[in-house]
Order: structure tokens, then C-alpha cells, then sequence
């Protein structure tokens, strides 16, 4: 049984920058997992923002959050971060992790795709 774990998330200003980070527990390394980084906002459908492939050697942005949102792993920790920086009102939502047990060479940001939800984490950014 993979479960995910988010952490990271809060209350920050416009322009200001948090970490969000993804623990993978499931005995498995995170190199197995395609792992996606999804986010709600209140009545909007869910978007897939970030997503990187089992090889680590894909990763792939929404046009919304590309140049400001960096997705990475740590495999020694079993755990992939999204670092958001230059943050917008607009990024209020709630964000979740997702993992996808198919090797993958190109990452996917369809939700459909992925078989494991973490809880999500909260992110506000209001002044």
C-alpha cells in the first residue's frame, strides 16, 4: 500500500515562496513512482501543475506555474518537493501529491492516471 504524505503548506504573502514536500512510504524507492503535484481551489476543477517520471529525467509545468514552480526528489529521503516561489493569490488551493506506478519515460499531469492521493496541504497566499 503506497501512501503519500504532503507537508509545506501555509499562509504566505503575494510574492513570497514555500516548499511543498511529498514523503512516498510504501518500502518501495520513489524511483518506481511517476509522482504528480495537483491543486483545487474552492469551485474550480482540480489541475495538474507539476508533474516528474519514474527516470527523473522528465518533469513537466503547467503554463500557470512555469518559471515559478520547481518540482525535484531527494531518493535517499523517498520524497519529492514543489518549491513555489513569486506566489499569487491566484495559487490559493489546496495541493496534493500523487503517485503512478508505471515506468514512465515523460512525465503525465492527468489526474486519471494516478492510483495514489496523499491527504493535500492547504496553501494560502493573501496579504
Amino acid at each position: 500500500q503506497v501512501q503519500l504524505v504532503e507537508s509545506g503548506g501555509g499562509l504566505v504573502q503575494p510574492g513570497g515562496s514555500l516548499r511543498l514536500s511529498c514523503v512516498v512510504s510504501s518500502g518501495v524507492s520513489v524511483n518506481y513512482y511517476g509522482i504528480g503535484w495537483f491543486r483545487q481551489a474552492p469551485g474550480k476543477e482540480r489541475e495538474g501543475i507539476s508533474c516528474i517520471s519514474t527516470t527523473g529525467a522528465s518533469t513537466n509545468d503547467a503554463d500557470s506555474v512555469k518559471g515559478r514552480f520547481t518540482i525535484s526528489r531527494d531518493i535517499v529521503k523517498n520524497t519529492v518537493y514543489l518549491q513555489m516561489n513569486s506566489l499569487k493569490p491566484e495559487d490559493t488551493a489546496v495541493y496534493y501529491c500523487a503517485a503512478l506506478n508505471v515506468f514512465q519515460r515523460t512525465c503525465s499531469r492527468s489526474g486519471p492516471r494516478y492510483g495514489y492521493w496523499g491527504q493535500g496541504t492547504q496553501v494560502t497566499v493573501a496579504s
